[in-house]
């Protein structure tokens, strides 16, 4: 290295170099103090309200959970500000020395705090998150947290509404067993303004389960017997599970008797036969009959019963032209007012009344119609008993054509009882007619009609 002239700076000479040049001048006070302050504001972070930091939990009461995110004070999480689930834990949501995010809520509340919010931040962080599922018909998925009125509460980051009608392909009536369980939905509707998010489990069930469906319709053949489980009742049927699919069951086929409610023939959970009437592939449906599977009333009647015999009844119902007379379990004729007496009647209350049992012969039976045509006048002529009545009476009440010639009336009436107690339906309307027994069967056969 060659040698180099140094020359320190003076006032005469301020351009002047060498080792000189470089001592520091003499520190103050006043650097020393400047210097420590911006130290230690170099060390401290600015907050905005609105902003979202991250901090570590430091402290967990059952109110409120301290956070520090390296301000100058500890950030206080009201137990409110936790979660999105009501009334929880505070040490359930968060553990010391857990490194969260919270939003701050106001830098300085009226006690000098800084007030934060994980449930904030979890919120504006999964809002984006839910709205670009949302865009691209994605799925979210979440706990369910809470049952409310109409539906359910799912935590996905926020506070997802799942309806009663779009938990399953069908309505749950008990939603209970469903808090706690992880579920799978589509994003129906989306308001961040409202706070609004709505959900369909039932939509996503529909699009991964799509294939078996149609597999399972495809394989299911109208006319086809299949057992299932009555899986809701509604108005105007049953829901009856067929393991794989639902099918309904409409009121009208139910059962061969007249139904005021499903209710009353089936309940949720009952294991019941079925026979497949429609399958609708398009709209996916599948029409269902429990009566196709029992005994039709009317068929079993008609097998048993011919035109001219005579039969024992109920009268169920009083109208201008003549009264309704039940002769079977659900089986109903019509007694026209002209074949209610010998004589003219203008009224059917002059004859009958409603709960009198009393015999009347068949004129008339039409099985596809489903109609019976009956006789009071006709059947005090006499003629020969359907044989059903003719096994409770015995052999000596009849000639040997069929035709009643009346008995002992202490045997008549232990007849008639032993049939109702096989029958007990015949005494719905009232119990005095067995109990008169054979008097019933001798105003039968009196051709003048009976007192209203």
């Amino acid at each position: 290295m060659s040698d180099q002239t140094i020359t320190a700076p003076t006032e005469e000479n301020p351009e002047a170099t060498g080792p000189e040049a470089y001592v520091p001048r003499q520190i103050t006070s006043n650097d020393l103090d400047v210097s420590f302050e911006d130290a230690i504001a170099g060390t401290l972070v600015s907050v905005e309200d609105g902003q979202i930091v991250e901090g570590t939990v430091v402290k967990v009461d059952k109110d409120e959970v301290l956070l520090d995110i390296g301000y100058k004070s500890e950030g206080v999480i009201p137990s409110r500000e936790l979660s999105i689930r009501n009334d929880v834990d505070p040490a359930e949501v968060v553990s010391l020395g857990e490194l969260i995010e919270a939003l701050v809520l106001t830098k300085e509340d009226k006690d000098g705090r800084l007030v934060l919010s994980k449930k904030r931040a979890q919120y504006e962080r999964a809002w984006g998150d839910i709205e670009r599922k949302k865009d691209e018909d994605g799925v979210v998925s979440g706990p369910v947290i809470e049952v409310v009125k109409g539906g359910l509460i799912l935590d996905i980051g926020l506070r997802g509404f799942l309806p009663a009608s779009l938990v399953e392909l069908r309505r749950v009536r008990d939603l209970a067993p469903y808090v706690g369980r992880t579920l799978e939905a589509k994003i129906i509707e989306l308001d961040k303004n409202r706070n609004n998010v709505v959900l369909s489990r039932r939509a996503w069930l529909e699009e991964t389960q799509k294939e078996q469906r149609e597999e399972f319709l495809e394989n299911l053949k109208p006319g086809e017997i299949r057992s299932g489980v009555v899986s809701s009742v509604v108005n105007f049927g049953a829901f009856v599970d067929l393991g794989g699919m639902d099918g309904l069951v409409h009121v009208s086929e139910l059962s061969w008797k007249h139904v005021d409610h499903p209710g009353s023939v089936v309940a949720v959970g009952d294991e019941i036969t079925v026979q497949v009437l429609e399958v609708d592939l398009d709209r996916e449906r599948i029409s269902l009959s429990l009566k196709a599977t029992q005994q039709d009333p009317w068929q079993e009647f008609a097998s048993s019963h011919r035109v001219g015999e005579l039969v024992y009844g109920r009268v169920t119902k009083l109208v201008p032209f003549g009264s309704f007379v039940q002769v079977g379990d659900g089986i109903e004729g019509l007694v026209h007012i002209s074949e209610m007496s010998a004589h003219h009647v203008d009224l059917p209350e002059q004859v009958v009344t409603p709960g009198e049992e009393l015999w009347v012969k068949i004129i008339d039976l039409d099985l596809q119609r489903r109609r019976i045509s009956l006789s009071i006048k006709q059947a005090a002529e006499g003629g020969v008993v359907s044989a059903e009545y003719q096994e409770h009476f015995g052999e000596h009440a009849y000639d040997d054509e069929g035709n009643y010639i009346g008995g002992d009336s202490s045997e008549a009436q232990e007849a008639w009882a032993e049939y109702y107690a096989e029958h007990p339906e015949a005494l719905e309307a009232g119990t005095e007619a067995a109990a008169e027994g054979e008097a019933a069967v001798a105003e039968a056969t009196d051709a003048e009609a009976p007192e209203a």
